[in-house]
């Protein structure tokens, strides 16, 4: 048992240096590493550079509102009779005056025979009359009843013509049909719906404003519709009319705007939304939508500032986050209300990956083209 604790201490005298040395070589390649770490420099990172942009702005004010025909009415018949032509086809365009039904009139052209001969009787008896009369033969009240008959008769043939045109639809106005109602050979009672008529082109919008915006509310003021309907789409027209009073319950003023539609995109009763120009200007501060971070704490920038001079002397580049408050959009565009100077350099695109203090450089090569009125790609 000794002689095994002296070979054991043996052992140990001989293994611990080793370790010793080990550890101690160990320690010195830990401190070279954290001493080649702490010199170690991050290259700095490209980032897109903006200046801060003034530029003067119309404010605008939004609504929303609905488009309403110039002229749109849901044509009826005037008389009742068996549909004895249909001269039309649904959704189809038509002329002013343009025949799209007619009613079977046969007993009424009938009667308008009878009544046209009945009234060239009667002016022919009017003529001899007035013969007779300048000879003295008859009195001034017989020629007065000849000429009160003649008169009567005309007025039949007026009355069958009327009825008879009557049973004739005509299209009032210029437009475009809707979805037929009637069908041949029915029988349409006075006053039975036919067909749909609007007129397409121009188109009014009808929206209403608060009260508040009623001093700057005035006729020829630039407006830009959009629907949901024709995405990246926008349609520019001006306020043309607005009520003269206040709505009661509401306290918002009903405004009218017309818009040209030569394609007819814009149908009646579509729901849009309206964005009114104003009729002054004001001085904002622009920078592109995407230099914005949008956190817990509020809205803020990455802003380039110069950094520490090194040993060339040259001042390198770094971002601070700056609060900003922000104000309208427009495009790719937002405006600064606070936070932000004229010709300060913002951070322009790919802000989640910057963080105060950071060494970054200037690069544009790959920076997108900002506009305050974009268009889509396939526009």
């Amino acid at each position: 048992m000794p002689k095994k604790l002296l070979w054991a201490g043996v052992g140990l005298l001989v293994v611990l240096p080793i370790v010793a040395v080990l550890v101690l070589i160990k320690l010195a390649q830990f401190d070279a590493m954290a001493t080649a770490g702490e010199q170690m420099q991050m290259p700095p990172e490209p980032v897109n550079m903006i200046e801060v942009q003034e530029e003067r702005w119309q404010p605008t004010v939004a609504a929303v509102g609905s488009v309403v025909a110039v002229q749109g009415a849901l044509l009826r018949i005037e008389a009742e009779g068996i549909v004895q032509d249909i001269t039309f086809e649904s959704g189809a365009r038509v002329e002013a005056g343009e025949v799209l039904l007619r009613l079977d009139a046969e007993l009424e052209q009938a009667q308008l025979r009878e009544a046209e001969s009945a009234a060239a009787l009667a002016r022919l008896s009017f003529r001899r009359a007035q013969q007779l009369r300048k000879r003295q033969s008859i009195s001034q009240s017989e020629l007065d009843q000849v000429s009160a008959n003649m008169k009567q008769s005309q007025a039949r043939v007026d009355f069958f013509r009327a009825l008879i045109n009557r049973k004739t639809l005509r299209a009032p106005f210029a437009g475009q049909l809707g979805i037929r109602q009637i069908s041949q050979g029915q029988f349409l009672d006075k006053g039975s719906a036919v067909v749909s008529l609007q007129s397409l082109d121009p188109v009014y919008v009808d929206f209403s404003l608060p009260q508040q915006q009623l001093a700057e509310l005035k006729q020829g003021l630039a407006i830009t519709v959009t629907s949901d309907s024709y995405p990246g789409q926008r349609f520019a027209g001006k306020i043309t009319a607005f009520n003269a009073e206040i709505d009661a319950v509401t306290r918002s003023v009903r405004a009218q705007a017309t818009l040209a539609n030569p394609d007819g995109r814009l149908r009646p009763g579509m729901f849009v939304a309206v964005e009114m120009q104003l009729a002054r200007l004001n001085t904002v501060l622009l920078i592109p939508q995407t230099a914005v971070v949008h956190g817990p704490d509020g809205d803020a920038v990455f802003v380039l500032e110069e950094g520490e001079k090194g040993a060339d002397g040259t001042s390198s580049l770094v971002v601070q986050s700056r609060p900003v408050r922000l104000g309208t959009r427009r495009g790719d565009f937002v405006a600064v209300t606070e936070g932000l100077a004229v010709d300060e350099r913002v951070v322009s695109t790919g802000v989640f990956k910057l963080f105060p203090g950071m060494t970054v450089v200037i690069d544009n090569s790959l920076a997108p083209d900002f506009k305050l009125s974009p268009l889509p790609g396939n526009s």
